[in-house]
């Protein structure tokens, strides 16, 4: 009789070995499964955005203070075919990283930021200017200050450009569109950031050029087609 006490705690024993070992298993299938879509996800990524000529090295926007039409919009612009982009700008100061498309229709912004036509090409010198929605990627441009850096990077290299100065303007002031004396960066959105409806203003980031040689380049040329308003961006 004294065997079946030790019978039942041999059995008991191993009915806990194998719960346990059968919790481990699905542990480490559960974590091995989302190891794998994840990575597979991330593989996925690289090719869709190589298919639609989006560089493969922007970051996954961070949604928390965007406005909810906004992601929406950006979402839906995944689906839809745009033209490579012409380059990547980031501000680590606001921890943004978007593509640079050519234009300031919807699509383009609702994909990235738009680089406005008529001036100076990422990566060139003159005043390069670009256009992002105030609900979107250039929320946090409130949060820019002088001496901050921004970086434009394009296939051929990336330039740093110095924070050097803030303003806000009419939505027809196209001043801000002309060369400056520096090879700059100018970026605009709509102002106020949380005006409801169509802003009636702009506001507007400068950047010089940090490059010691292009800095001092003084940019005589005029732009090679009429200026665009600020208005007619389709920024909001």
């Amino acid at each position: 009789m004294a065997l079946i006490p030790k019978l039942e705690r041999l059995l008991r024993n191993a009915g806990v070995l194998l719960v346990a070992m059968f919790v481990v298993a699905t542990v480490h299938r559960i974590v091995l499964s989302r190891a794998e879509l994840t990575h597979f996800k991330s593989r996925q990524t690289v090719l869709m955005n190589q298919a639609q000529g989006l560089p493969t090295g922007t970051a996954t926007p961070n949604f928390v203070l965007w406005s909810e039409q906004r992601v929406k919009d950006y979402q839906e612009s995944l689906a839809a075919h745009v033209a490579p982009a012409i380059g990547i700008l980031r501000i680590a100061k606001i921890n943004v990283e978007v593509p640079i498309l050519e234009g300031t229709g919807a699509l383009s912004l609702n994909r990235g930021v738009g680089h406005i036509s008529g001036t100076a090409n990422p990566g060139e010198d003159g005043n390069v200017v670009i256009a992002g929605h105030r609900d979107g990627f250039f929320r946090g441009l409130k949060d820019i200050s002088l001496g901050d850096a921004i970086e434009v990077a394009t296939l051929q290299e990336t330039k740093t450009y110095i924070v050097n100065r803030l303003l806000v303007v009419d939505a027809t002031d196209v001043s801000v569109l002309q060369p400056r004396t520096l090879s700059s960066l100018t970026l605009i959105t709509c102002y106020p950031f949380h005006y409801i409806g169509g802003a009636p203003k702009r506001y507007i980031v400068q950047a010089s050029l940090v490059d010691p040689v292009s800095v001092n380049r003084r940019v005589g040329t005029e732009l090679g087609s009429p200026a665009v308003s600020l208005s007619s961006a389709s920024i909001r």
